[in-house]
């Protein structure tokens, strides 16, 4: 296995950050196997999704409806809404896990790999890209 740990600067505002090009990088070069990306943190998440034709911002529109920032989390340390982040993994995992074929990232055509980060409280994260052939 060889594994790595890059650290991304989320800021102040909700995110889906596209971590496709560093997935790639990572695994380029090194045959088949499995890329495991894993955030260790209890407020972040990762989802394969399509980016840049708006589907991201849906998925931040679809967890502040799901998940309001307001006051009715019993979590309540930190910004306004700071517990509803504590919950997020539950519907975001932290970890997703992608083929890779020939170096290649195995995803389809419309499909990234992205951090999904709703605290406002922590601007850096940390992100494990593990490659198994």
């Amino acid at each position: 296995m060889t594994s790595q740990t890059r650290t991304y600067r989320t800021g102040s505002a909700e995110v889906v950050l596209d971590l496709t090009r560093d997935c790639a990088e990572m695994v380029q070069g090194r045959g088949d196997g499995l890329l495991n990306v894993f955030v260790p943190h209890a407020t972040a998440g990762l989802a394969i999704i399509e980016t840049g034709a708006g589907s991201d911002a849906d998925l931040l529109a679809a967890l502040g409806d799901l998940l309001p920032a307001d006051d009715r989390w019993r979590h309540r340390h930190g910004s306004p809404g700071h517990g509803r982040s504590h919950v997020m993994p539950a519907i975001v995992p932290p970890t997703v896990t992608v083929p890779v074929i020939g170096g290649r990232l195995a995803l389809g055509t419309w499909q990234s790999v992205c951090l999904v980060d709703l605290n406002l409280d922590n601007p850096e994260r940390e992100v494990r890209f593990s490659f198994v052939g």
